[in-house]
C-alpha cells in the first residue's frame, strides 16, 4: 500500500498506510475514543475542519450504510486509524469504509501508533496537523500543519448550516426509529429486513437552530413528539418568533463559539419569550447570551463514554461528547445556575437559568453514536412546553 504520514506542528511525526482518497490535508488533530460509530463521527458537522484519530485498535469491520449517516456528507478533513478491517461483515452494510471515503475524497491513513498518538495529545494539547500520502518530506509536512489556521477563532458554522428554512420530515419517514424487534409496533419492514417503529402523534411545533445539526436530533425531536421547522445559524430572533415557536432548539456545530456575536446577539432577545433547549455548540451560545465565556480544552471531549453528574439528581450519566471548548462557570452571572459537571475534570456540563425555561447540556443527548443515559432531556424540554402554555 502507498506510504502516508501524520506531521504535527510540534514536528512529532506518525507514518502509516494510505487509505481513502489520496491526497494532502490540514486541520486541528483530535481523537475520539468510541468503540462503534465511525460512520456518525465522519459526517458529523462538529468536526468540520478537524482530523479524527480513533482510538479504538480496529475500524471499518462493520462496513458503512446510507441509514447512519448523521449530514449529508462527511466533514472531517482526515481519519486516522490503527488497523482498517479488510473485510465489512454486517448485514447492514452497503459498502466499504475505504470506499465511502474515497468517495467523498477524504484522506486516511492506517498502521498509525494510535495509542502513542493520542498520549502526545493528551500531554501537549490538540494541535493542528497535516495528513499526506504525497509529500515524504517530513519538514514540508510539518509546515503545512503550522500554516493551517487554528481552531481558536474560527468560525465553521457558516460552512455547514443549511442555507434556507425547512420542515423537517414531513411525511414522517425519515424520523422512525430502527429497530430489531419485530413487534406490532413496527410500521414498515423494507425488503433487506430493516424495520421502523411508528411515530408518535405531534405534541408541539418548535423551531431548530442549525448550527451543524445532526440528523439524529431531528430524529429523537420528532420521536418524542416535537414538529420542527428548521433554519440557519444567521436568523434574526425576530424572524424566528414570528414563526410563533412553542419552543426554540439550538443545535450542535462546528469550531469555536467567541467569534459568533451575531449569534450572541439574537440569543439574547430570545431568552425569556419561549422555553429555549441548547446542546453542544448551542449550549456554549447560551453561555455568552447570559454574558459568558467559554475556554478552549487542552484536548476536548470526543467519545461515548464521558461520565457526567446530575448536581440536582445526584445520578451519574454516561455521555456521548464531541466538543473542544467549555463555558467558563465563573462568568456566568447569578441567575444562570451550573446542573451537570464532567467527573474527569469538572467542567460545566449542564447549566439552566434560575427566572426562565431554559436549559442546556453540553454532551449529545440522541447519542448515535453513544449511550442513551440523556435521553430524557428531550422530554424534559416537552414539559418545560407544557408548563409554559399554563
Amino acid at each position: 500500500m502507498q506510504e502516508a504520514l501524520v506531521a504535527l506542528e510540534d514536528g512529532r511525526v506518525f507514518r502509516g498506510e494510505a487509505f481513502g482518497a489520496s491526497g494532502t490535508t490540514v486541520g486541528e488533530i483530535c481523537f475520539n475514543t468510541s468503540m462503534t460509530g465511525y460512520q456518525e463521527v465522519l459526517t458529523d458537522p462538529s468536526y468540520r475542519g478537524q482530523i479524527v484519530t480513533m482510538t479504538y485498535p480496529l475500524i471499518g469491520n462493520y462496513g458503512v450504510n446510507t441509514l447512519d449517516d448523521e449530514s449529508a456528507e462527511p466533514h472531517v478533513r482526515g481519519f486516522v486509524v490503527g488497523e482498517l478491517s479488510p473485510i465489512s461483515s454486517n448485514w447492514r452494510s452497503s459498502g466499504s469504509l475505504d470506499q465511502f471515503l474515497k468517495k467523498w475524497n477524504i484522506c486516511a491513513v492506517q498502521g498509525v501508533d494510535t495509542r502513542a498518538l493520542t498520549r502526545h495529545l493528551r500531554m501537549q494539547g490538540a494541535m493542528r496537523a497535516c495528513l499526506t500520502s504525497e509529500l515524504s518530506d517530513e519538514a514540508e509536512a510539518v509546515k503545512r500543519a503550522l500554516a493551517s489556521p487554528p481552531m481558536a477563532g474560527s468560525d465553521y458554522v457558516k460552512e455547514v448550516t443549511t442555507p434556507k428554512v425547512y420542515e423537517w420530515d414531513t411525511d414522517d419517514r425519515l424520523s422512525r426509529k430502527w429497530t430489531i424487534v419485530k413487534s406490532g409496533q413496527v410500521d414498515e419492514i423494507l425488503e433487506n429486513g430493516q424495520a421502523f417503529e411508528k411515530l408518535p402523534p405531534v405534541r408541539h411545533r418548535i423551531v431548530a437552530y442549525d448550527y451543524g445539526i445532526k440528523l439524529n436530533i431531528l430524529r429523537r425531536l420528532r420521536q418524542h413528539g416535537f414538529k420542527v421547522t428548521v433554519v440557519p445559524a444567521s436568523t434574526s430572533a425576530e424572524d424566528v418568533l414570528a414563526l410563533k415557536p412553542e419552543g426554540i432548539f439550538l443545535s450542535n456545530g462546528p469550531g469555536d463559539p467567541d467569534p459568533l456575536t451575531g449569534i450572541h446577539r439574537e440569543l439574547r432577545k430570545l431568552v425569556g419569550k419561549c422555553p429555549i433547549f441548547g446542546i453542544c455548540l448551542g449550549h456554549q451560545l447560551l453561555g455568552f447570551a447570559y454574558g459568558g465565556k467559554t475556554f478552549k480544552l487542552k484536548f476536548g471531549h470526543r467519545g461515548g463514554n464521558q461520565p457526567v453528574k446530575d448536581l440536582l439528581s445526584g445520578k451519574i450519566s454516561i455521555t456521548s461528547q464531541n466538543h473542544g471548548f467549555a463555558v467558563d462557570p465563573d462568568s456566568l452571572p447569578s441567575n444562570v445556575e451550573v446542573t451537570h459537571l464532567n467527573l474527569n475534570d469538572q467542567t460545566v456540563e449542564g447549566m439552566r437559568h434560575r427566572e426562565h425555561p431554559v436549559f442546556s447540556v453540553q454532551y449529545h443527548p440522541e447519542a448515535a453514536p453513544g449511550p442513551h443515559d440523556a435521553t430524557y432531556f428531550f422530554r424534559e424540554f416537552s414539559r418545560l412546553i407544557d408548563e409554559a402554555k399554563h
